[in-house]
C-alpha cells in the first residue's frame, strides 16, 4: 500500500502504480467519490483479471476513464453532437457517457454490448495516474460485485485487497452520488442513471436541439 496526498500525489507512488497497470496488473486508486480498480483498458488479459478480482458477471461491461478527450478516438466509433455538448458542459467527471464502441476493443471490456462507458477523470490523483499510464484505464468501483463501493481503504473488501497488486490510499473520499450515466448511442441522449448531475440539467442543454 502507498499513501498519497489526494491533491498532490507522490510521483513515485503514481509511477509505481502506472508501471503495474502497463504490465497488466491491477491497482486500487482514488476517484472523485469512491475508490476504483485500475487496469489497462486495452489489455484483454488485464480486464479479465479485473472480472476475477471483483467476481463480476462477464455480461456487465466495464467503465473506462480517460485523461483527455483525444483518447476517445481509441475507444468510440463516433462522437455525436449531443455527446460533445454534454462533454463541453460537464466534463471532467460528473457524467459517464455511453458511446458506440470500436470493434477492436477487448470483447470483455464491452461485454459484447457494442457500447462503452467513458468518463474524463476529474480527481487529481486519478488524472496523474492516467497521464503516467498513457492510455485509458478501467474505472470500475473497488468492491466485490453486488457489494457497496468504498470511500476509504479501511472499508475495502478484504478479498479485493488481497488480489490487487497495489493500493493507493488517498484517505477518505467525498462519497455521495456517483456520476450520472447518459447513453448517446441513439438519436437522442438517454439518462440511464441520475447521479451528481440532475437529469433536468442534462436535458436543459438541448432545448434548441433538433434530432
Amino acid at each position: 500500500m502507498r499513501r498519497i496526498q489526494p491533491l498532490e500525489p507522490d510521483p513515485e507512488a503514481i509511477a509505481e502504480a502506472a508501471r503495474i497497470i502497463r504490465q497488466g496488473g491491477v491497482a486500487v486508486f482514488p476517484t472523485r467519490c469512491l475508490y476504483g480498480l485500475g487496469a489497462d483498458a486495452l489489455n484483454a488479459d488485464a480486464v479479465n483479471r479485473l472480472f476475477e478480482i471483483k467476481a463480476r458477471p462477464y455480461q456487465k461491461a466495464i467503465l473506462v476513464l480517460i485523461s483527455n478527450k483525444k483518447e476517445l478516438s481509441e475507444l468510440v466509433q463516433e462522437i455525436p453532437q449531443a455527446a460533445q455538448r454534454i462533454m463541453d458542459k460537464f466534463w471532467p467527471g460528473k457524467i459517464t457517457l455511453i458511446f458506440k464502441a470500436k470493434e477492436n476493443l477487448p470483447a470483455n471490456l464491452t461485454a459484447g454490448t457494442g457500447s462503452i462507458g467513458v468518463r474524463l477523470c476529474g480527481h487529481p490523483a486519478a488524472c496523474a495516474l492516467l497521464n503516467a499510464v498513457g492510455g485509458p484505464v478501467t474505472g470500475t468501483s473497488a468492491n466485490l460485485a453486488g457489494r457497496p463501493g468504498c470511500s476509504q481503504i479501511c472499508d475495502l473488501d478484504a478479498e479485493v485487497a488481497e488480489r490487487v497488486d497495489l493500493i493507493l490510499d488517498a484517505g477518505k473520499l467525498d462519497g455521495g452520488a456517483g456520476s450520472s450515466i447518459v447513453d448517446v448511442t441513439g438519436d437522442a441522449p438517454t439518462v440511464l442513471r441520475e447521479g451528481v448531475i440532475p437529469a433536468k440539467d442534462i436535458f436543459g442543454l438541448f432545448s434548441d436541439f433538433i434530432y
